[in-house]
């Protein structure tokens, strides 16, 4: 069966044909697709499609795996033996594999990336131990009323605490020094 639909490219007018086996008589289309998901998605394959190259140089084995969280890619690595070193102390190893990450992000599609990566766990794991720490903190200046002054943290860390004792009513949290002594201290209201 052959058809011919009238297509507007550009302002004008085109017509085109088109083979058909049988009519169309229900789409259903869903409309309410998220550009932004779309372009979190390319950015977390692209991440993934460079960590792979970069795991098979540095010959590590892994599972990449892709996700969205809110308004950025998280790429997650798991599974081999021996990703620790990939984090390295403090997680210094992983901040760089990630900036390098965003990077190539960055020079695939001309924005900038807040992609998160995670190796191993760590970043999971750290992000439980520094919201126990801030939900500790802020029980303990609720009952005594005196602020406290938490180690220096990075950006990322300090979130995660100021997320953490915001969900404490009676007290607040701020950031203080310059980096990277940067450190978040939790006030009575």
């Amino acid at each position: 069966m052959s058809s011919e639909a009238d297509i507007v490219v550009d302002g004008e007018n085109a017509d085109v044909s088109t083979e058909t086996t049988a009519p169309v008589t229900d789409v259903d289309v869903d409309v309410d697709i998220d550009d932004s998901d779309d372009d979190l998605i390319e950015e977390g394959e692209i991440a993934g499609d460079y960590l792979e190259q970069l795991l098979d140089v540095l010959d590590f084995d892994g599972d990449i795996d892709l996700d969205v969280e809110g308004d950025r890619a998280i790429v997650s690595i798991d599974g081999g033996d021996d990703l620790t070193k990939l984090v390295g102390r403090k997680g210094e190893v992983l901040d760089a594999l990630q900036e390098l990450t965003r990077l190539a992000v960055q020079q695939s599609t001309g924005e900038r990336s807040r992609l998160m990566l995670d190796i191993a766990g760590w970043r999971a794991g750290r992000r439980e131990a520094l919201s126990a720490l801030g939900a500790e903190a802020a029980q303990r200046v609720l009952e005594t009323g005196e602020r406290e002054e938490l180690a220096p943290m990075t950006p990322f860390e300090r979130k995660i605490v100021h997320d953490a004792v915001a969900k404490v009513a009676g007290v607040s949290s701020e950031s203080e020094g310059a980096e990277p002594s940067r450190r978040v201290v939790v006030l009575k209201d």
